[in-house]
């Protein structure tokens, strides 16, 4: 009866997250699967954190997989948090993440292998081009955001324990602020994503904080700006982690390794470098694997 309740849950959640995956997604996500309890032999099962999926570079790096060694990948697009809840459950092979403090605790309870680094990209903040709070040009990320808390401007938050959302709490304490008040605003949908998060706070002409990838992949929609960028508190890494074989021993492992090998090696960091180039002028991600570094 666990077992089933389990399934079922997870079904559900892969509904959710594949369908908001599919529908926000700048481009087609490939192959976002809708039954992760059913996994299928000869296949690698990922769930990965939306802004990469949306993005593409996910589809890409498994198109490219597969195309060199046969191997087909499915995934299911989840917020950091909810990824890495199915990941506890066993029901898929890898996942894919971009929240360091809960993926140290995945590994330290068992269920991952260890943090494996894949690539990374930024956070800025953005606001609408009036700047009520006057942000524009601080020197620092704490600044702006002591600016944006004083002012009492509108901030659009996920408040969905992603990556990003966790990435926002930890520089709202960094800058010895508790946000609160009608100014602070969860965006009520924002477990389906960066994208849809980044149109509603656009909307509303408030600021928020989002990786830069998925503001290039909308600035042509948006009329929001980019306020404050290049702090190195800014930094967006994003990491693979297999699920533990001794946990989990129906996990593909050894396939999940040849994935591994093949995202952190020469051809997968070469990929993820140029990811972008063509479309928007700039990558949207730079490789971060010990090979990638040498690129």
């Amino acid at each position: 009866m666990k077992a089933n309740r389990i399934n079922t849950i997870l079904l559900l959640l892969a509904l959710v997250f594949a369908f908001s995956a599919a529908g926000c997604s700048s481009q087609p996500a490939k192959e976002t699967t809708t039954k992760p309890a059913e996994k299928t032999e000869g296949q690698i099962l990922m769930a990965s954190t939306i802004g990469p999926i949306d993005a593409g570079i996910v589809a890409v790096l498994e198109d490219a997989f597969e195309k060199k060694t046969g191997i087909k990948m499915r995934h299911v697009g989840a917020g950091t948090g909810e990824a890495l809840k199915i990941g506890q459950s066993g029901n898929v092979d890898l996942v894919m993440v971009h929240a360091k403090a809960l993926e140290e605790k995945f590994v330290a309870e068992g269920y991952g292998t260890k943090r494996i680094d894949l690539m990374y990209n930024d956070f800025v903040i953005m606001g609408p081009a009036e700047d009520p709070a006057k942000i524009k040009g601080s020197k620092s990320v704490n600044e702006a955001l002591q600016k944006i808390a004083k002012a009492q401007a509108p901030f659009v938050t996920r408040g969905d324990n992603s990556g990003t959302h966790v990435k926002e709490k930890e520089l709202w304490q960094a800058a010895g602020i508790k946000p609160e008040g009608n100014w602070y605003k969860k965006f009520e949908k924002g477990a389906e994503g960066n994208a849809p998060t980044l149109k509603y706070t656009d909307q509303q002409k408030a600021y928020t904080i989002m990786d830069r990838a998925t503001y290039l992949t909308l600035k042509n929609e948006i009329k929001l700006q980019v306020l404050v960028e290049k702090d190195e508190s800014l930094l967006n890494y994003i990491t693979l982690i297999p699920i533990n074989p001794e946990k989990f021993p129906s996990v593909k492992h050894d396939l999940v390794m040849k994935f591994v090998e093949f995202a952190t090696g020469k051809e997968g960091q070469t990929i993820i470098k140029e990811f972008g180039v063509d479309k928007y002028g700039e990558p949207l991600f730079f490789p971060n694997s010990e090979e990638g570094k040498k690129l």
